[in-house]
């Protein structure tokens, strides 16, 4: 699903973001990226979304190489790979509903088809009740799992999710956890960027990418890997 390799990342007068960073996430799989702030976890999530490309090294999504790439395709990533944000970037003024069936109208979902393929994603996530109501009047929690159903609305193989508890508290914090966890328990791989270690000890089944100043410095799967006599 998700494969870098000996991926650098180099901005005008900041530096480097990231330095030879290799990993592979495959289909299925939940992992959380962590690091201090600063460590390169955004860097990656933008090179895994295709928002931005490395200085060096491949990016390899759902299929697609950093390297060959063009923007003209940048769409067809974009319907196979969701992107939760930490500030839910929702549509004000606009009602939970409107949010998703947006998604849905800009990327060609056939016009009867909107509303009722929204009301079964808000449904998925729990917040069924809630459709019609503003963004404004929902919680953290359930403003998130709007957010969260508009990343579903084009049934993409890959979920990645940027902080998404950051601004959450302890009970919705859990609620949208226990929402990730069942979407990948239906088979889609998710990667979740978070500096919460007290929420990755929560999780010790997920696997987990550490980066250091833009360096890979750990990946539980190969610390677990049986040693070969």
């Amino acid at each position: 699903m998700i494969k870098l390799t000996h991926v650098s990342k180099e901005y005008p007068r900041r530096g480097y973001a990231l330095r030879d960073v290799s990993f592979h996430l495959k289909k299925g799989e939940f992992a959380f990226l962590t690091g201090h702030s600063g460590s390169g976890k955004s860097t990656t999530m933008r090179l895994v979304h295709m928002s931005d490309r490395p200085t060096d090294g491949e990016v390899r999504v759902v299929g697609y190489s950093s390297e060959k790439v063009t923007q003209r395709h940048i769409w067809k990533i974009r319907r196979r790979v969701g992107f939760v944000f930490q500030d839910f970037r929702l549509l004000p003024g606009r009602t939970a509903l409107e949010n998703v069936a947006f998604v849905l109208e800009v990327t060609g979902t056939p016009r009867s088809a909107i509303v009722p393929k929204a009301q079964r994603l808000l449904t998925q996530v729990g917040l069924s009740p809630k459709s019609g109501a503003y963004v404004n009047e929902l919680s953290g929690g359930e403003q998130q799992r709007v957010a969260i159903a508009r990343a579903l609305a084009n049934e993409p193989y890959v979920l990645l999710a940027d902080e998404p508890t950051g601004n959450l508290d302890d009970r919705a914090t859990r609620g949208v956890m226990d929402l990730f966890w069942d979407i990948n328990a239906k088979g889609m791989a998710v990667l979740m960027a978070t500096h919460d270690l007290e929420l990755i000890k929560r999780y010790p089944h997920a696997r987990v990418f550490e980066l250091d100043h833009g360096e890979l410095v750990y990946d539980s799967a190969e610390a677990e890997a049986p040693v070969e006599a």
